[in-house]
């Protein structure tokens, strides 16, 4: 079984361990957990990487990307609209 370090690619410094799912919740927030279901919520963060053979996975961290994975997945549902002024 693969289990994931979680690199944070804006200084390199290991945030998590022993990782085996990730996903986003409805939230667009990147939920982590390891075998026994133990994890943490990362807000706005975006799966850069996921490596098999070093067994990382690397994220990227700002606040913009939230909003980002929000629109991306609203333009795939065709369901964005633009927002009055």
């Amino acid at each position: 079984m693969c289990e994931f370090k979680i690199i944070k690619k804006n200084d390199g410094s290991q945030i998590l361990e022993d990782i085996v799912i990730l996903s986003y919740n409805k939230n667009y927030e990147l939920i982590c957990k390891d075998v026994l279901g133990i994890g943490e919520t990362l807000k706005s963060t975006l799966i850069l990487d996921v490596n098999t053979l070093n067994q990382t996975c690397t994220v990227l961290e700002h606040s913009l990307i939230g909003d980002f994975i929000k629109l991306l997945n609203n333009l795939n549902d065709n369901s964005a609209t633009k927002e009055p002024k």
